[in-house]
């Protein structure tokens, strides 16, 4: 029999998962929203699963990008012109030199 005391404070029994973090932030969910399902602070979940929740979030953005091109490579007209604004530089307005005469 263990008669020795063990000192710290006791483990708690925690009923979530570094995979559940990492999927809720796949999903893009804020710290504050992955700190409220797991019942802790903003602070201990930074400080114990922020690698975790970093993966996460990079892994939901190229999932949305890849997403994203699909859709645009796939035809979508609306996705296609956003993609080139964002990546290509595009613009609605073409005229930047100031001339906003009429045409004759």
């Amino acid at each position: 029999m263990d008669t020795e005391k063990k000192v710290g404070r006791p483990k708690k029994n925690i009923p979530y998962s570094l995979e559940d973090i990492e999927k809720l932030a796949t999903m893009q969910c804020t710290r504050e929203e992955i700190a409220n399902f797991c019942g802790v602070s903003v602070s201990t979940l930074k400080r114990n699963f922020d690698p975790p929740i970093k993966k996460g979030w990079d892994k939901g953005k190229r999932s949305l990008r890849r997403a994203m091109f699909d859709k645009a490579m796939r035809g979508n007209t609306t996705m296609l012109i956003w993609l080139s604004k964002q990546y290509l530089g595009h613009e609605d307005a073409p005229n930047k030199d100031g001339n906003t005469v009429p045409l004759p």
